[in-house]
């Protein structure tokens, strides 16, 4: 589908809207960030994440978001620009905390299949991607149940509620 950047703060994508400033500045507050984060965020096709997931994780298939953090080591951790001088953005005056590229297509089928809205869906893959670049995971039940509970609390600051 066309993206049509109309918004500096947000993007348009197949009649759904994400508005990554937003998304930024709770991600902060809930992980208690003082200094500001960006994050690059890509929409891409189908076959273009199946490339991408075999690439990077070795999973041939489909998958809604894939994230590739730029720091290590972060997770729980109040990031500090003297810690973070090489990621440090001038022009963004931010640290830049990684990538996160979303199927468009499938964030269609699971808001359907999920019975909300195509942007609530790609306000939560894109929260969800935050969180992995935070060192965030969904490996152990545990793990999962503290990933699931910043998503909320990120998704509810947002006004994205299930």
């Amino acid at each position: 589908g066309d993206i049509e950047d109309v918004d500096i703060d947000g993007i348009y994508c197949d009649n759904g809207y994400i508005d990554q400033l937003l998304i930024a500045q709770a991600v902060e507050k809930v992980l208690k960030q003082k200094i500001k984060i960006y994050a690059e965020l890509s929409f891409v096709s189908k076959e273009e994440i199946q490339v991408l997931n075999k690439e990077s994780r070795n999973v041939d298939q489909v998958t809604d978001v894939l994230s590739f953090p730029m720091l290590d080591g972060i997770r729980g951790k109040i990031l500090k620009k003297k810690d973070c001088l090489l990621d440090y953005d001038q022009d963004e005056k931010a640290v830049f905390i990684g990538s996160i590229v979303i199927c468009v297509e499938r964030a269609k089928e699971q808001a359907e299949e999920y019975g909300h809205s195509l942007s609530r869906e790609l306000s939560y893959l894109t929260v969800h991607g935050m969180l992995h670049l935070f060192g965030y995971d969904h490996m152990t039940d545990e793990d999962k149940a503290q990933m699931r509970e910043k998503e909320e609390e990120i998704l509810s600051l947002v006004g994205q509620v299930r």
